[in-house]
């Protein structure tokens, strides 16, 4: 039976990546996605729900999924002080997680990153840990979290440190070989993939996915 797709985050790298993927899968019928602007697009099998994330559960209704894909997310700079970017890679994940959960949606893929540790000294992984370890307690059948390294792809907004970043890890991607191998920088249409991958397996538990796993679904 065609299932229901529900995406936060369709604007940013991998979520724009992932769109086109969801409606051109089979396993949907419908599609929705959730965000504070409407998209510049239509496709019979797309339906948009414009809302501040804040505001998700006056729209619970309206977000009945049976997969879930969260690729929420921001950085410092753009967030422009942690408390902002607390409020986007944790507040808002968790609260689309535990309303999917609500929903009775049967499985949760979340974008986090390499190194995410709730006991990190680090700002950024550290939200992420916390983020892992509350969506780990929300009743999903399966949840599936991706820990890309640096994610490669044409941003709206480019980021001159990450092009350095991507610049030195080429260089560098062959001797990125065994335990190093999940540093290798990671292009955002290959996590798409691999959580549409995940997805379509319909598993269940909680699963990790790493660069190694992630490139090899791609």
């Amino acid at each position: 039976m065609p299932k229901t797709a529900l995406l936060a985050g369709a604007t940013g790298l991998i979520g724009s990546q992932l769109l086109p993927l969801l409606l051109a899968s089979a396993r949907y019928s419908k599609v929705i996605v959730v965000g504070r602007r409407p998209l510049p697009q239509a496709h019979p099998k797309l339906v948009q729900v414009v809302t501040e994330l804040d505001k998700l559960e006056d729209f619970r209704a309206q977000l009945m999924a049976d997969d879930v894909f969260c690729c929420l997310g921001t950085t410092m700079k753009q967030a422009g002080s942690r408390e902002a970017f607390y409020k986007v890679d944790y507040q808002y994940v968790v609260r689309l997680a535990a309303l999917a959960a609500g929903n009775f949606a049967a499985q949760f893929m979340v974008v986090s990153s390499l190194g995410a540790d709730a006991r990190s000294r680090v700002y950024y992984t550290r939200v992420k840990g916390e983020m892992e370890a509350t969506v780990r307690q929300t009743a999903f059948r399966a949840i599936h979290i991706f820990r890309p390294s640096l994610l490669l792809g044409a941003r709206a907004t480019p980021r001159l440190a990450e092009r350095i970043s991507a610049a030195l890890l080429a260089l560098t991607r062959p001797l990125l070989v065994g335990p190093l191998w999940a540093y290798r920088a990671v292009p955002a249409a290959a996590v798409a993939a691999a959580m549409l991958r995940a997805a379509e397996d319909d598993g269940g538990g909680v699963r990790v996915h790493g660069a190694v796993e992630i490139a090899r679904a791609a």
